[in-house]
């Protein structure tokens, strides 16, 4: 009998791999870096080559320095930022552009265009989404109108594009398995997530051609097999990173909610197999489904600067000399001082959804010091999280006045780098009013994935299984009153409009 799954989990700033046990425990564990490129502000790109150089490093080191036998992995699952777009040449195997990452705000000007023209609601409707440049679609027509060549080698049938999990499966088979999964498929505005296929009037919309785009399948089936150090591994789960995670999680059923506090915060609650549409700047996507079940769907908050503020306070402003310094250092004031830190850097995500919102400090005083924006700047990634979790209320209170849906959420599950943080946890946990849970492990995107590849070679038998092996490390409860927390929150809703009206081109 095999021993353990490997999970590749490729992020925004790094590429990973993990092995684990049967029982979840993580046995062996790489992790290689990789540089984010600004060629003109608002833009942000990768190397594909180096995207797929450091995942087939931290693979083959993770295997090594574990001792295990590599025929003893009994499968591979394969986690991903969402959203980015690589395209390359179909017969030599290179990109004819930069990795296009999820944060880019190059089409901005082409999604006002698509607003205009009246696409919205069918966008809504079709593809559970919202026009941003957040997502695949439009960075895939940038593509093909701005990189030369790119549309005359997709007429020709050479020109091949998708998100980072279909790269690096087509280049760990040598070009031979040309796939993505449903998770993947329903961020790239080009999915009707009601059927899992390719949109044919998106793809008429924004001129792209069905043939660049990879076949979709589910997040837990046998899609094929590559050569590892001597030895043939199955590829057996996919689901981007988000999407794992909530699996991860074992957040399985309608209700359950779970916050990955990385570079952005995601907070999903599922739904079940129901796709509720949100009317509170949400947006619906697919939840990590095995094969041959139904579609399942999740509500999802995206909050576009989370952890990268913490790296931002330690590379660019140099208050911090690491991570975990930001709780020491926020931890010498009370409170923020008065302090409110909106960080709009790449705009405003969930519920607000403002493409030219720019970052702002409010609040600041002669007594201001550099422990106060330490704290503000943490306390602001609870607040966002917050808004989400109040949007996602609000559509649930509505769909469930509609439906017989039992969907809610009561607490919330937590992972992530920022995760780690226990003065932002339980300010979470007080400023959201909820309990939040932090598991043992807080590798629930890599552990997602994982159970999908166990699911889909028998490794693991069911979800039941997989639940068993949860364990909680923390649970943080609620201290405000309801009085403080709504004059925390009032605050903060003032620094978000002025936020807003600094940015506006009025």
């Amino acid at each position: 009998m095999k021993k353990y799954i490997l999970a590749l989990d490729e992020g925004t700033t790094s590429a990973r791999a993990i092995l684990f046990d049967r029982e979840s425990n993580i046995i062996s564990m790489s992790q290689h870096e990789f540089p984010q490129l600004y060629p003109v502000p608002g833009w942000v790109e990768q190397d594909p080559m180096e995207i797929y150089a450091n995942q087939y490093a931290a693979m083959t080191e993770c295997i090594a320095k574990s001792g295990v036998n590599i025929d003893d992995i009994a499968a591979v699952g394969i986690t991903n930022q969402r959203e980015t777009v690589i395209a390359w040449n179909k017969n030599t195997g290179k990109p004819v552009y930069n990795a296009i990452v999820w944060q880019c705000r190059r089409t901005a000007d082409l999604c006002l265009e698509l607003e205009k023209a009246g696409y919205s609601d069918y966008i809504v409707n079709t593809t559970g989404l919202r026009i941003d440049p957040y997502f695949s679609g439009t960075k895939i027509k940038w593509i093909l109108d701005n990189v030369s060549g790119a549309r005359d080698m997709a007429e020709r049938g050479e020109l091949l594009v998708g998100t980072v999990d279909t790269w690096l499966i087509w280049k760990l088979t040598e070009g031979k398995i040309f796939i993505t999964d449903l998770t993947n498929a329903s961020r790239t505005m080009l999915c009707n997530i009601h059927t899992g296929a390719w949109d044919d009037k998106m793809l008429e919309i924004l001129d792209i051609p069905k043939t660049i785009l990879p076949e979709i399948h589910s997040s837990s089936e046998i899609y094929g097999d590559f050569q590892c150090m001597g030895t043939r591994l199955p590829i057996a789960g996919i689901a981007g990173d988000q999407q794992a995670a909530l699996f991860g999680q074992c957040c399985f059923e309608a209700g359950e909610a779970k916050n990955t506090y990385g570079t952005g915060c995601f907070l999903l609650t599922h739904t079940g197999n129901e796709a509720i549409k949100s009317n509170n700047g949400l947006i619906t996507t697919i939840a990590a489904t095995p094969k041959r079940e139904k579609i399942e769907y999740a509500l999802e908050g995206s909050v576009f600067v989370g952890g990268a503020i913490i790296r931002w306070l330690r590379d660019e402003m140099k208050l911090i000399s690491s991570s975990a310094e930001s709780e020491e250092r926020a931890e010498r004031v009370k409170d923020n001082g008065g302090v409110y830190f909106v960080p709009a850097f790449s705009g405003l995500g969930a519920p607000v959804w403002d493409m030219k919102a720019t970052g702002t400090i409010v609040g600041l005083t002669a007594g201001t010091g550099k422990h106060h924006v330490v704290r503000a700047s943490l306390e602001s990634i609870a607040y966002q999280s917050e808004d989400v979790i109040c949007a996602m209320n609000e559509d649930i209170k509505s769909f469930k006045n509609n439906n017989s849906s039992d969907v809610s959420i009561s607490s919330l599950r937590v992972d992530g780098g920022a995760s780690a943080n226990n003065l932002l946890m339980q300010f979470q946990s007080d400023i959201s009013g909820i309990e939040v849970i932090r598991p043992s492990s807080r590798e629930a995107t890599a552990q997602g994935v994982a159970y999908l590849a166990g699911l889909a070679v028998g490794f693991y038998q069911d979800r039941n299984e997989i639940r068993a092996l949860s364990k909680v490390k923390n649970i943080f409860t609620p201290s405000f009153t309801p009085d403080e927390r709504i004059e925390y929150l009032k605050k903060w809703h003032k620094a978000v409009k002025a936020c807003q009206s600094f940015a506006s081109e009025e």
